[in-house]
């Protein structure tokens, strides 16, 4: 089997984006920078790429200049989440300098995008009960941060 790897072109800030998304996630590291030299195209010495791991799963980011950086919501990652203290601990480092957007949804200071979800959310979104799947749809449609409680309560018929 190939392992995939996403990489996410910034411009410059990719040291920089690696240091803050290896502080947010438990379980994460900088595995390796490979620096520009004095052949360039970049400053001698700045980060060209940074091998890191969120929770173990491997990401590169590569400051290839502002040909092509910069992202948009057709490209997220999906963080499960236990419960409502782990949703309220992401959403705030995340959304920190970022954007919060809806139905759990949060693009970083760097653009990237973020759907911060509870694990249960599926559960309750699923299932025979159509009425009672309706019911949390409407309750997360309403919601920038999802809160659990709310779903709960939606799904109940509270």
């Amino acid at each position: 089997m190939h392992d995939i790897t996403p990489c996410l072109w910034f411009d410059t800030q990719g040291e920089e984006a690696a240091l803050f998304y290896t502080s947010v996630f438990p379980k994460s590291k900088i595995v390796d920078v490979v620096r520009y030299g004095k052949a360039g195209p970049g400053p001698a010495g700045t980060a060209l790429t940074v091998k890191f791991e969120l929770d173990g799963k491997e990401f590169l980011a590569l400051n290839g200049g502002p040909l092509h950086a910069g992202f948009t919501e057709t490209i997220s990652f999906q963080v499960f989440c236990d419960d409502q203290a782990q949703v309220d601990a992401l959403w705030s480092a995340l959304s920190e300098g970022g954007e919060e957007g809806q139905c759990g949804w949060v693009n970083d200071r760097y653009g990237l995008s973020w759907q911060i979800i509870p694990r249960v959310l599926p559960e309750l979104l699923g299932g025979p009960d159509a009425e009672k799947s309706q019911r949390v749809m409407q309750a997360m449609l309403e919601m920038k941060k999802i809160e659990i409680g709310l779903l709960e309560q939606a799904a109940a018929g509270v």
